[in-house]
């Protein structure tokens, strides 16, 4: 008969100061990354159209003139938005359970892949956004900001894992 065993590496007890202020931050890091697909999806719709932060500066047309130009070519990155918004969210969405239900009750193993996670798609999307000048602060700040909590985070829990092995 199977049976089904426990990680040796969880915690026996209620987690630490260190754990849960880690996990809290990276909940709320991860609440983040949500709350910046939401309105990546959200200016999909309007006449914004465009990213946060992403203006005549950078792009020197708009929805409009995009429209004008091509229908199709307007559909197809209304599309793109909308793809983009919905993987943010679901990496954030993740990021969010690995962490609450995983890493806050000490598991490696969730904070290895809260952590893959998002790095593995910071580490595709980032490097585009700098040959192109598309690395403004309006664009890439709410993101930056919800990282840096991130990554606080991630190191309060590894502290805070590590002090119960």
């Amino acid at each position: 008969m199977a049976t089904v065993s426990s990680d040796v590496r969880a915690l026996d007890s209620a987690p630490g100061a260190d754990l849960r202020n880690g996990t809290t931050l990276m909940g709320l890091a991860a609440i983040g990354f949500i709350g910046y697909a939401v309105i990546f999806f959200v200016r999909n719709f309007t006449d914004s159209f465009l990213e946060l932060g992403i203006g005549p500066n950078e792009v020197e047309v708009g929805k409009d003139q995009i429209i004008d130009f091509s229908p199709a070519l307007y559909e197809y990155i209304s599309h793109l938005h909308i793809a983009v918004s919905g993987f943010i969210a679901a990496t954030g969405l993740a990021v969010l359970f690995l962490t609450w239900f995983g890493v806050r009750r000490g598991h490696l193993w969730a904070l290895v892949g809260a952590v893959a996670a998002p790095v593995l798609g910071l580490a595709v999307a980032l490097p585009a956004h700098y040959p192109n000048d598309f690395d403004t602060l309006g664009h890439l700040g709410l993101i930056y900001l919800a990282v840096l909590i991130f990554v606080v985070g991630a190191g309060l829990s590894l502290k805070g894992l590590l002090s119960k092995v």
